[in-house]
């Protein structure tokens, strides 16, 4: 049985929330609460497997309550969010920052259309995410010890010319990306091409957060727009993307790959098809398999690949999976990934 603890300040929310998990029986929910404040003081004496959270919330909004919740009861957390309002969503993303595993747009009433389909997509969300392993995260005041260790790429690989990079990323990936972007120089001589896998809806919140925390100019493309060095694309909401040799995106809305469109290993293919040997493919944390074969054909080109590693992966299965094909020449945490790439440009 999964405990489930939700967080919503809205009562009716909180009763659709309840009726859509407990449709479950492999889901019990053992507490609902309408403010953060109420939220720490449950986990006191319980600990649910997941939590569902709200973002607006009077007292303690959820960025702050998922803060806290990270600093000294460490749980999966599920972000619960509305796609309609700007501000919710930056502080969506911020959550995930704060130790967060998903965001998901907030279900249906029962007489919507989709009430079916999302409610068995949110409660599969639930139930994958209550297995994440989830560690306490440092207080932001609390002083932390760095790491004296700075990875250095293998002089085994030979530097070429990157003209481009590209990145695939699901469960727990806007994070990640954002440490990535943060690192690597905002002149890199290259555009940066990301797949990320998010509820529809989310990519343009996700765009601009990552824009506003990381310094990159972030776009959610048109097909045939033309790829700037220094520029960070987004594939958006339903439509797969690609590259061609002249470094113009490609948009289709062709039958989805491994459960998913867009897919990583559409952006892979098209960049192992295009950019032989000039290119740096990174796959990072996610469900499933997507992108991992493409990553190996990538490598075979002749192209530089890395994968998350396992201990800094939400969940590792695309990664695992290209581990497993012997897809990934290195294998790193996020900061190794951006350092390297770095070294990498510069040889």
């Amino acid at each position: 049985m999964i405990d489930v603890l939700i967080v919503e300040d809205s009562r009716s929310a909180r009763l659709l929330l309840k009726q859509i998990l407990q449709s479950d029986p492999s889901l019990c929910v053992i507490g609902d609460v309408g403010s953060g404040e109420e939220a720490i003081e449950f986990l006191k004496s319980k600990k649910p497997h997941v939590i569902t959270m709200d973002i607006v919330m009077p007292g303690l909004d959820g960025f702050s309550t998922t803060e806290l919740i990270m600093e000294t009861h460490p749980v999966p957390i599920v972000i619960v969010s509305s796609i309609y309002k700007p501000g919710e969503v930056e502080n969506s993303f911020r959550a995930m920052e704060a130790g967060a595993v998903a965001i998901i747009e907030k279900p249906v009433a029962p007489v919507h259309p989709e009430y079916n389909r999302l409610s068995k997509q949110f409660i599969d969300i639930i139930k994958i995410m209550s297995e994440v392993k989830v560690v306490t995260r440092f207080a932001r005041n609390r002083k932390r010890k760095t790491s004296e260790i700075f990875f250095e790429t293998s002089e085994l690989l030979t530097q070429k010319r990157v003209n481009l990079i590209a990145i695939g990323a699901s469960t727990g990936g806007p994070p990640v990306l954002q440490t990535l972007l943060k690192i690597l120089p905002k002149d890199i001589n290259a555009p940066i091409l990301i797949v990320q896998h998010i509820s529809a809806g989310f990519v343009e919140g996700l765009a601009q957060w990552l824009e506003s925390t990381t310094g990159f100019p972030v776009h959610i493309p048109k097909d045939g727009e033309y790829c700037q060095n220094g520029h960070v694309y987004l594939a958006q909401d339903d439509f797969h993307m690609g590259i061609t040799f002249g470094s113009r995106i490609i948009l289709e809305k062709s039958q989805l790959e491994n459960g998913q469109r867009p897919s990583v290993s559409f952006l892979f293919r098209s960049v192992a098809c295009n950019f032989p040997g000039n290119a740096i493919a990174v796959l990072l944390t996610g469900m499933g398999n997507d992108g991992a074969t493409e990553l190996k054909s990538i490598k075979e080109s002749g192209s530089l690949t890395i994968a998350q590693d396992e201990a800094s992966s939400i969940v590792y299965g695309m990664p695992g999976e290209a581990v497993k094909l012997k897809a990934a020449q290195l294998v790193l945490s996020p900061v190794e990934i951006a350092r390297t790439i770095n070294d990498y440009l510069k040889k």
